[in-house]
């Protein structure tokens, strides 16, 4: 069997002639060479059963770890059997997105349970439908603080990396003036925000757990932002908040985050979903869409999309963003797991990640790889290395153990519910084994 291409030569090379290109690898000239896919080298004419034999042979040579302990930004977590057996109903699986509530009745409801958990779980007024992952949530959130005298975002040097880079690509679009806030021991410079904040600022973005793993400030970060007259934007780790306290609590106008851990795999890293939420005076300004109840005109239960603040509704000039879509499969998982654990299984999961990252962090300390930073933590943690990082991780990957991610200085480690205190043991026994011998890899 061939592939099947749905253009003749002869239409694409007009396509091509109307937009003034020579090849159709044109198109792509924006895309760095380096993230290209090359070609699987299988030779012509074989028949689709052979193509598919020699597909799993490439995939038979993937190293599957029998113990994780990283995260930075994906998460290996216990996902309950009935969040896949829900999503995997055919009504909700071939769902492409509410349009049409009269026959989207169940994707709806779906949406608006959702809604109504990730609201109750972050503290605050109002939740949209989700967006594509974490990071455009973060980026999506900082644009609904912007006014016409305040145009200058401040975020955090403790963000995930990746998301503050996606958030210098859409302010870079924007012409939006991003200032990133210095870190010290691990946490946003609190003296060095003092010191940026002005009338120009329209928000202030910082993460607790941050990159580091450290629970910031909260408090002291989203008072100083209130009193400079911004807007306080706190992303966070859903999990953690079945044991911390919530954004709401913390008084935050804007909560966002990546809802990986709520019920979805890892799934070599996607898809994923973002979650948005916020204080109801900010409803008008949120992106997407939110779901909403009323009744039909029998007087029965329905489910609407009340809200859809986008270009494809509403004037262009108007929109808050140009989202098309939400994560709506995924979203479904996400409601199903927090059902499926309730406050109660959320507080014992939180609570079983930090307390294994505090014995995994006490056991590391023993041997050689003290804390780098001081202050409380949740399920990561960063600490120095007596070997090369590179050289840990290669040494735990032999023994089918995905390590922690080797940063310049360091090591950020990360222990869940799946991480049982004999596995534990076992990665402190094999690195204190490694350092005895002088390994080096």
């Amino acid at each position: 069997m061939g592939n099947y291409i749905p253009s003749s030569p002869d239409e694409t090379r007009d396509m091509l002639d109307f937009l003034g290109l020579s090849s159709v690898d044109d198109l792509y000239r924006n895309v760095p060479r380096e993230v290209y896919l090359h070609p699987v080298d299988i030779p012509r004419g074989r028949s689709e059963m052979e193509v598919l034999r020699h597909i799993e042979d490439l995939g038979a040579k993937n190293r599957v770890f029998s113990s994780i302990y990283r995260g930075a930004g994906a998460y290996y977590h216990y996902i309950p059997s009935i969040v896949k057996q829900v999503i995997s109903k055919e009504a909700f699986r071939t769902t492409y997105t509410p349009y049409q509530a009269e026959i989207s009745q169940g994707m709806l409801q779906s949406i608006f349970e959702y809604q109504t958990m990730i609201s109750e779980l972050t503290g605050m007024d109002v939740s949209n439908a989700s967006v594509y992952d974490g990071a455009t949530a973060a980026a999506e959130a900082v644009f609904m603080c912007l006014d016409r005298k305040r145009n200058r975002i401040l975020a955090s040097a403790a963000l995930h990396p990746q998301v503050l880079e996606v958030m210098r690509t859409y302010c870079e679009s924007r012409n939006v003036e991003l200032t990133v806030i210095p870190v010290k021991e691990g946490k946003t410079d609190e003296k060095a925000l003092s010191a940026l904040l002005n009338e120009s600022v329209a928000a202030v973005f910082f993460q607790s757990p941050n990159f580091y793993g450290l629970i910031e400030e909260a408090d002291s970060l989203v008072s100083m932002t209130h009193e400079a007259g911004a807007k306080a934007v706190m992303s966070v780790s859903p999990l953690s908040l079945g044991l911390l306290k919530t954004p709401g609590e913390y008084g935050a106008d804007i909560a966002v985050g990546d809802g990986q851990e709520l019920g979805l795999p890892l799934s070599f890293g996607g898809p994923s979903m973002g979650f948005m939420t916020c204080r109801e005076k900010l409803l008008r300004k949120l992106p997407g869409r939110i779901v909403g109840e009323t009744t039909d005109s029998r007087g029965n239960r329905c489910y609407v999309l009340t809200l859809q603040a986008r270009e494809q509704h509403i004037r262009r000039e108007k929109a808050s963003s140009n989202i098309c879509s939400n994560e709506a499969l995924c979203t479904m998982a996400c409601g199903a797991y927090m059902a499926a654990l309730g406050p109660g299984g959320m507080k014992e999961a939180a609570s079983q990640c930090a307390a294994k990252a505090h014995y995994l962090a006490d056991k590391l300390s023993g041997i050689g790889f003290p804390l780098k930073y001081e202050g409380a933590f949740f399920d990561e943690f960063v600490t120095e290395s007596p070997l090369p990082p590179e050289e840990v991780e290669k040494m735990l990957a032999q023994e089918g153990i995905l390590g922690g991610l080797p940063l310049d200085d360091g090591i950020l480690w990360c222990a869940t519910e799946m991480n049982s205190r004999e596995d534990m043991d076992r990665l402190v026994s094999i690195l204190k084994g490694g350092m005895a011998h002088g390994t080096h890899i």
